[in-house]
């Protein structure tokens, strides 16, 4: 029964993606330009890959948001000696601000093979220290509030999910290896490259999706054990902190809300590359601008801001412990 309904999202996911691929068919320009190196007649910015001049307002906000929050994030950081989350934080707000450096200089030259690269590079990359720092949370969380309801141990969530971060980001860099090596005449090796690109993003996805399954069930049997906590009297650490009266329910309800939204930003930005990739470089869906912003650069743009205004430190017990006993 699980393989049938397995199955069924599978081919249901398949032919959404493949919906959004027929209507964002290839539009750029035919022709040779890898000799352009600047806006001219013979090199249009229409013939770039992004078909446009990225907004310098847009994302010059962006630029600076990230920035804000890499600089912040280090700051508490610091201060709280919660090194591993700020690590993977600062990483990550670090790589979209360089990211959105490198657009903001696309926006002067948008031939500009430097910011594509910059750009392309550290927005890739960048994704994956923010889920990172998502996965360092849920270990916490399961630690926190009893370790025998998850189906894995706590120390493997940062582990398994991490590490299968670092292998999607590896299936796209040899893809877009593949792709640049290809250039504009070697059909074969771009396509090949564009499907290793499309394989790491889906990997990435899946991974995502996979986590919050394992938490799904995880609260599902938290609630579902409750009676007979209370008969055995066993209490986790939270349920103890909870009746000695020594956190702020509040601070933990709205941080595992946090916690919940910058998961679902994140999965939105990486499920909206899925059609974005696989429907080739130049497509229309790559040349939309509007799309991007919103679904890449917002979605990243709120999940940092609220794991960095709402940092563990001071919203969540395990985190606040290594602020007070270092």
């Amino acid at each position: 029964m699980r393989s049938y309904a397995q199955k069924g999202l599978v081919a249901a996911l398949v032919l959404a993606t493949q919906v959004v691929i027929v209507s964002a068919a290839e539009d750029r320009p035919k022709g040779n330009f890898r000799q352009c190196l600047e806006v001219s007649p013979e090199c249009p910015v229409f013939a770039t890959l992004y078909g446009y001049r990225p907004n310098l307002g847009a994302n010059a906000f962006l630029c600076a948001l990230f920035a804000l929050c890499c600089l912040a994030s280090i700051v508490i950081g610091i201060l709280s000696k919660t090194w591993t989350y700020t690590l993977a934080l600062g990483i990550g707000t670090f790589l979209e601000a360089a990211g959105y450096a490198g657009r903001i200089i696309m926006n002067d030259n948008p031939w500009s093979e430097s910011g594509f690269k910059l750009q392309i590079c550290c927005l890739v990359l960048g994704p994956s220290f923010v889920a990172a720092a998502i996965y360092l949370t849920l270990k916490h969380f399961v630690l926190y509030c009893g370790p025998q309801y998850s189906l894995i141990k706590p120390r493997l969530y940062p582990w398994i999910f991490v590490g299968c971060d670092f292998g999607s980001i590896v299936l796209q860099a040899v893809g877009g290896g593949m792709a640049a090596a290809g250039g504009t005449t070697n059909k074969k090796l771009i396509d090949g490259g564009n499907n290793l690109i499309v394989a790491g993003i889906a990997f990435q996805v899946v991974t995502m999706v996979v986590c919050g399954v394992l938490i799904l069930i995880y609260i599902f049997r938290y609630r579902k054990a409750r009676q007979n906590r209370d008969a055995l009297n066993e209490k986790s650490s939270y349920e103890m902190d909870k009746e000695a009266g020594s956190v702020s329910l509040g601070k933990i309800k709205l941080f595992a809300g946090v916690i919940v939204l910058a998961y679902l930003t994140v999965l939105i930005r990486c499920i909206y590359r899925l059609p974005e990739m696989a429907g080739g470089w130049g497509n229309a869906l790559m040349r939309n601008e509007r799309e991007f912003l919103l679904l890449d650069g917002m979605m990243l743009g709120i999940a940092c801001a609220v794991l960095t205004a709402f940092h563990p430190a001071y919203f969540f017990p395990p985190f606040a412990a290594f602020r007070r006993s270092k």
